[in-house]
């Protein structure tokens, strides 16, 4: 069986294309994960935080991801302490999750907040980021022996009782937030110099805030190669029973199907921009293989032969090669099988058969047509014999079949 050209361009096409994806997404997976530079709980690359989530479940505290946005953020009740983490957001928090988060405290959730993307949150608790050019030590408060971290942004006070974000006013309106008085406040990481890089505030309704000016301090190769490590854990080992990592804002909100994120790095990949043109270059070949040029060309009518025109050309063949004696025979041999009984034997000699049917005909036409077929066995052979023949033993069967 050959396949048509085109349905083989059109397979050859498909297998192209699976093989572009495959080389796509294989050998530079790891380059992805290399430089993907969200904070975001799902990715274990150098930027990821998946080394902290790991190593908190390890430890037994309870891990959840929230995946929508902060307004709807809840907190199961009577599971013990449990915090809320914004780590670094990918995309920046407006004053509309500063409120979602403020609102938290009522419900006895802490929070922990990094990153100079979280400054709408930051400024709603009295503090924002101010990032460096260049990398400095901070010192971690209390800890015994000494241990640094290098951070690149400090915080620093903004003395603002209340802070208006308009960022938003053209779709939701302005959002805005007191800045609650702070009970006390622990500082937990500090420079040289005598800059804040991260403290924790307690206010009166006993929620916690912890504010991180660096939020690379959560990295997962920052963790395992420096004493970030320990800082980060210690933020949350022995003070919570559960964690809550906001995901929404790395880009990992739930909706969507697997079509719309094929289509989503397809416009963003090189890999995928080749294979849409290796596609396209394949349909254009699918409809040139299918289109004819020309006028249509006119297809011979041929008719079929009739049953009768077979068997005159059968008896003519026949007749030629002087075979009729034995096409009669097996003619007869044909009607015998028909009217005998299932398993029984053939007569040796037809003719012999043949006179000991006449007797069990009814009608005059029967007996007429076995004596044809008798003579015809026996007799000389003529050129409409075969023909003949077939006629009587239809004329027999005619007669003796149910």
């Amino acid at each position: 069986m050959r396949l048509r050209p085109d349905i083989t361009l059109g397979v050859g096409v498909l297998l192209l294309l699976i093989l572009v994806v495959m080389v796509a997404e294989s050998p530079d997976r790891q380059g992805n994960r290399e430089t993907d530079r969200r904070r975001s709980t799902f990715l274990t690359g150098p930027h990821g935080a998946r080394g902290l989530s790991d190593a908190l479940e390890r430890i037994g505290v309870r891990v959840d991801r929230h995946r929508h946005r902060l307004a709807a953020l809840t907190v199961p009740a009577g599971e013990g302490p449990s915090a809320v983490a914004v780590l670094d957001p990918s995309r920046p928090l407006d004053g509309w999750d500063a409120l979602a988060l403020q609102a938290l405290g009522a419900e006895g959730v802490d929070l922990v907040v990094a990153g100079p993307t979280a400054n709408a949150v930051m400024r709603c608790f009295g503090y924002r980021v101010q990032t460096r050019s260049d990398s400095i030590s901070a010192r971690m408060v209390g800890h015994s022996p000494p241990r640094d971290v290098w951070i690149g942004a400090v915080l620093a006070r903004t003395g603002e009782a209340v802070v208006i974000d308009s960022t938003g006013v053209a779709d939701v309106g302005s959002a805005q937030c007191e800045v609650p008085d702070a009970q006390a406040l622990d500082t937990l990481l500090l420079t040289d110099g005598g800059r804040l890089a991260a403290l924790r505030l307690w206010f009166a309704d006993r929620q916690t805030v912890t504010l991180v000016a660096d939020g690379a301090v959560f990295g997962n190769r920052r963790m395992r190669d420096t004493e970030a490590g320990v800082f980060t854990l210690g933020l949350f080992a022995g003070r919570y029973a559960g964690v809550i990592f906001d995901e929404y804002h790395h880009g990992f909100g739930r909706g969507g199907s697997l079509a719309g994120s094929v289509l989503s790095w397809s416009v963003r990949s090189p890999w995928g921009w080749a294979a849409w043109q290796v596609a396209v270059v394949g349909l254009l070949a699918l409809f040139a293989a299918g289109v004819r040029f020309g006028p249509v060309t006119s297809i011979i009518h041929r008719e079929r032969r009739s049953p009768l025109e077979h068997v005159q050309a059968l008896a003519t063949a026949l007749a030629a090669t002087h075979g009729q004696a034995v096409a009669i025979r097996l003619i007869v041999r044909g009607l015998e099988r028909r009217l005998s009984g299932v398993g029984q034997r053939a007569h040796p000699d037809p003719a012999t058969w043949l006179a000991s049917l006449a007797p069990t005909l009814r009608t005059s036409n029967g007996r007429s047509a076995v004596e044809r077929l008798q003579l015809l066995i026996g007799g000389p052979q003529r050129p409409d014999a075969v023909l003949e023949a077939a006629h009587a033993v239809e004329d027999v069967w005619e007669d003796l079949k149910p």
